[in-house]
């Protein structure tokens, strides 16, 4: 079904099959079981009921503000039951991918993130420097030679309230000696939030360190296949009964299509019907790759489907 030409609207009863054809649901969360803060009206009551019914159920989000815990947390605040070992953020699986892909345990990482991915980081073994604000001094002679830690084996690009000229330029010397991996958390540009607005995202501050340093970073986050492989290597999955539910035609769908698995999109975030027919009308492959298998309104419509 991953890859069909069309697109199908779901509704009621019909979702019942496709239920019945899955044993996992993996869920962006952002646009599709809340925005910002408010959760979406019968979200938690699918959640609760999926696994009721027997369905195992992961959260993949390009967040990586948030720990694990710190995410089952503020779900727990909305009324879903989840597990920290459930949720798999950016800040997380960036830190899986520095310790067990490329190798980094016990050596240290110039950080362009949070405080959340630094805890991930340090679970993992993988220390860090960089955390916090990083002010301009001197004259520009002296920028060309600040101060770098010689510990430093790669630069990490996750979301960074305290980004600044230093910070880029700094990222940009490190990456400049020769052996420094580069590794980003996602690419997603824009942040949307309650009410229609909207704030620059990570894949603006990757787009600038990857600019300044003449590299492109490899990304763990959707759509790359890693995201799931990350869940799938510790679950072992089946892809072909996995159904991946986002908002995103961009991330989660196209996630969905590089891994094989069945895809819903929910009309609550980001991604309209219009964007879907413009991509199933467009003679890109690519593109094409982006229209999901089904859509609704909202998670709530799988509610009759799992009442029943």
């Amino acid at each position: 079904m991953s890859g069909s030409k069309g697109s199908a609207r779901l509704s009621g009863a019909l979702l019942k099959p496709l239920l019945d054809s899955v044993d996992c649901v993996l869920f962006d969360c952002d646009g599709v079981i809340w925005r910002g803060d408010q959760v979406i009206p019968g979200a938690a009551e699918v959640i609760n009921l999926l696994k009721k019914n027997g369905k195992r159920v992961f959260f993949l989000t390009n967040n990586s503000s948030k720990t694990r815990r710190m995410y089952a947390e503020k779900m727990a605040t909305m009324g879903f039951s989840v597990a920290p070992e459930e949720v798999f953020g950016t800040a997380y699986c960036c830190a899986a991918y520095l310790s067990t892909v490329c190798q980094l345990q016990g050596s240290k990482v110039y950080l362009l993130g949070s405080a959340a991915m630094g805890q991930e980081l340090e679970a993992v073994g993988v220390r860090h420097t960089g955390l916090g604000p990083d002010h301009i001094t001197g004259s520009q002679s002296d920028w060309a030679n600040v101060p770098l830690d010689p510990e430093v084996k790669a630069v990490v690009v996750g979301f960074d309230q305290h980004f600044s000229y230093m910070k880029l330029n700094r990222a940009m010397q490190y990456l400049t000696q020769q052996g420094c991996l580069f590794v980003g958390t996602n690419r997603d540009t824009r942040l949307p939030l309650e009410g229609g607005k909207i704030v620059p995202g990570t894949g603006c501050i990757l787009q600038a360190v990857e600019t300044a340093a003449q590299r492109q970073a490899q990304t763990v986050g959707k759509p790359n296949h890693y995201m799931f492989d990350c869940v799938a290597s510790q679950y072992g999955l089946d892809r072909a009964r996995c159904l991946m539910v986002g908002d995103r035609l961009d991330t989660d769908i196209l996630l969905g299509s590089n891994c094989g698995l069945k895809t819903l999109l929910t009309l609550t975030g980001v991604s309209t019907v219009a964007d879907v027919e413009a991509h199933e009308q467009s003679g890109c492959p690519e593109r094409r790759k982006m229209v999901p298998d089904y859509y609704v309104d909202s998670v709530a419509d799988l509610l009759p489907a799992l009442q029943g």
